[in-house]
């Protein structure tokens, strides 16, 4: 019972528990009805059950059937919930199986998913369609000749250090946990799933991006430039080679950029989908009356639209 993404495999969930969270607070809830199973991944924080995830997750949802979530809703052994980045038809599902058993819930967005729809293009049609500036600034940085670039799908600690030298260069933050980043590209690297792209500038790396490819999508997670190189676009020229290959050569039928509303993910993208936030008490749960009524008087004043209409 897994998903089409890496953030709802089993073996991804275990490694993100092992290596990111902490000990013994991981758990999976599972219900069952003859062949039928569903199974809702969370941990234990800030003294109630949230989402089995962090930064890394593009997403946080249940696993299979659906119509089997009030049996796992009814038996959280906690008195609140909350589940974060989530697709609107899954909160939908969550928010409506824990108010069947119980539970005052919210439902609200919470952030926002560039994605790009291939419809059965051609990357020569898709970039015909991207935006003047960034096609011309491919065409003058490429035709200089200066950026190598090349895209592995084999895991090489050679590759990988390049990968990290390139991104403690960054303008990007620190990463949060570099060990569990590197475990995983080398899980998916032996899987097939992996796409690493590098960009050298005289035999030196100067943008790097980790992507996946999995259940026919490609997914973006990590974009890293050498900010001294700048004018020379090694990251613009290495995006467009990602997309290339993943387009023609894995035909992927969707690209997807995460969480995140940066704006230069619109000239890549097309389409936003918003990801959505589900939080839920127990009315028996007295100590968490507080915080409950006040999170229900601020989302009445707000002009937001819950998963299921309801508020």
């Amino acid at each position: 019972m897994q998903g089409p993404s890496p953030f709802e495999r089993l073996d991804w969930l275990a490694l993100l528990s092992e290596m990111c969270l902490a000990p013994a607070k991981p758990r999976v809830s599972v219900a069952s009805n003859g062949a039928r199973v569903a199974a809702l991944p969370w941990m234990e924080a800030h003294g109630g059950a949230e989402a089995l995830a962090n930064w890394y997750n593009f997403i946080a949802r249940p696993l299979g059937d659906a119509a089997l979530l009030s049996e796992i809703t009814r038996s959280l052994p906690m008195g609140r919930a909350s589940f974060a980045p989530m697709p609107e038809d899954d909160a939908r599902a969550l928010a409506d199986a824990l108010r069947r058993t119980g539970w005052v819930v919210i439902s609200e967005p919470c952030d926002s998913n560039h994605i790009l729809p291939v419809k059965n293009r051609s990357f020569a049609q898709y970039w015909a369609t991207r935006p003047g500036a960034l096609r011309e600034t491919v065409r003058r940085k490429g035709r200089k000749g200066e950026v190598g670039l090349r895209i592995v799908t084999e895991f090489s600690p050679a590759d990988w250090d390049a990968y990290e030298a390139v991104y403690k260069l960054s303008w990007k933050p620190g990463e949060g946990s570099p060990d569990f980043l590197r475990r995983w590209a080398e899980m998916d690297g032996a899987a097939g799933r992996l796409r690493l792209g590098i960009a050298e500038i005289g035999g030196q790396p100067v943008a790097a991006q980790f992507w996946t490819v999995e259940g026919g999508t490609a997914f973006i997670h990590k974009l890293a430039h050498d900010e001294r190189f700048r004018k020379q676009s090694p990251g613009t020229l290495l995006s467009k080679a990602m997309f290339e290959h993943v387009i023609d050569r894995d035909g992927v039928s969707l690209v997807d950029f995460g969480t995140g509303d940066d704006p230069y993910k619109r000239d890549w993208m097309e389409d936003v989908r918003t990801r959505w936030r589900v939080r839920a008490w127990r009315k028996g749960a007295v100590r968490h009356w507080p915080a409950m009524i006040r999170a229900v008087g601020r989302h009445k004043l707000q002009p937001l639209v819950s998963p299921n209409r309801d508020g």
